[in-house]
């Protein structure tokens, strides 16, 4: 077989493909008339992860899984904005990890509203503004994110997804590196970057800014003054910058997990994670009862963290991820149980354990 006539079966392919995704779309169509109807979620994350897990199951082909998703998730995405003007919250400007983790769980299709803050973020979901907000909860390097797990004390939102995005850090820069004077990243790159600058800028002065494309902004417009940016690879495009350096995080597999918050959880998929906040009585032994409420139902406990109430001093408050879904019987037997020794128990919600 010569080339064109391979060429000639890929555009025999491509026009059957366009023909497949728009009757696809015709379906999806239909689908989004009976959910607004029936009053259902448009985004449903249980059901986007078990096709998903499908197609990949299914898979046999050279197309490797990490191709198959990023393909459907575009496909979704395209669905999405047919369903429903979806709006997507997430801590800005444009270009930093946590829209980058937005993209990657959303696609390209829907709408985002970049906001300054995670407190706005919160609000924009709460007041309808978005349908759903994206934040970061922690880091495999630097650990919790404290700011998210304060705001959902307060907040009535829930959690319905998550996110695993691996993070690459750069150094970035409009002037040559022995001219740096002065970094500027976010506090969590730099955690993330704490040993290779203390080997390879020792003496440079740390800046600490809101969001890594905001670093790469000062970067090009104080360069003249020593300035340089650690982020991501998409930052210095944005921006102009040279990347005088790549992949500089301390741990190579250095991840961040992003939670989609929205105004409901998520239906059982088999493969779960919940989330709790909880607050103990004032009692010795209280910490211990509460947690063999777990220990009794044979409940796996993935994170706890610790926070101050900020109600009274010395009065603390626990962020629980366990194994399971809220609706499973040992998890509801669980959590009734922990009810018993605790002041306050809240469900944040309960999603699909992903590993992508």
């Amino acid at each position: 077989m010569n080339l064109d006539d391979i060429r000639t079966q890929i555009d025999s392919i491509d026009h059957q493909l366009l023909e497949l995704l728009n009757s696809r779309s015709d379906l999806v169509h239909e689908v989004g008339v009976i959910k607004k109807r029936d009053g259902l979620q448009i985004y449903a994350p249980d059901r986007e992860e078990a096709l998903l897990r499908r197609l990949v199951e299914m898979n046999h082909g050279r197309l490797p899984e990490k191709s198959v998703r990023a393909i459907y998730r575009e496909i979704m995405s395209a669905a999405l904005a047919l369903e429903e003007d979806l709006k997507i919250a997430y801590l800005g400007p444009e270009g930093t990890w946590t829209h980058q983790a937005a993209i990657k769980k959303f696609g390209h299709s829907v709408n985002y509203s970049p906001q300054s803050n995670f407190s706005d973020v919160f609000e924009q979901v709460a007041r309808r503004a978005a349908d759903y907000g994206v934040v970061p909860i922690e880091n495999s390097t630097e650990g919790a994110v404290s700011h998210t797990l304060d705001l959902f004390v307060d907040s009535p939102l829930h959690i319905c997804s998550q996110i695993l995005l691996r993070i690459e850090n750069g150094l970035m820069a409009a002037i040559p590196r022995e001219e740096i004077r002065t970094l500027y990243s976010h506090p969590q790159v730099f955690g993330q970057c704490r040993s290779w600058i203390l080997k390879h800028f020792p003496d440079v002065d740390l800046v600490e800014v809101s969001s890594t494309t905001k670093a790469a902004q000062i970067a090009r417009n104080q360069a003249s003054q020593g300035a340089a940016a650690l982020g991501g690879e998409l930052a210095a495009e944005m921006y102009g910058l040279t990347l005088l350096e790549k992949c500089i995080q301390d741990r190579t597999t250095n991840t961040t997990r992003f939670l989609v918050i929205g105004e409901k959880t998520c239906p059982p998929t088999s493969c779960d994670r919940t989330s709790i906040l909880f607050a103990i009585h004032d009692r010795p032994g209280s910490l211990v009862r509460a947690l063999q409420a777990f220990d009794q139902c044979q409940i796996n406990l993935s994170k706890i963290e610790s926070r101050p109430s900020k109600r009274r001093d010395w009065e603390y408050i626990f962020y629980v991820d366990l194994a399971g879904h809220c609706e499973d019987p040992k998890v509801a037997e669980a959590l009734e149980e922990l009810n018993r020794h605790c002041s306050m128990v809240k469900l944040l919600g309960s999603y699909p354990d992903s590993e992508e």
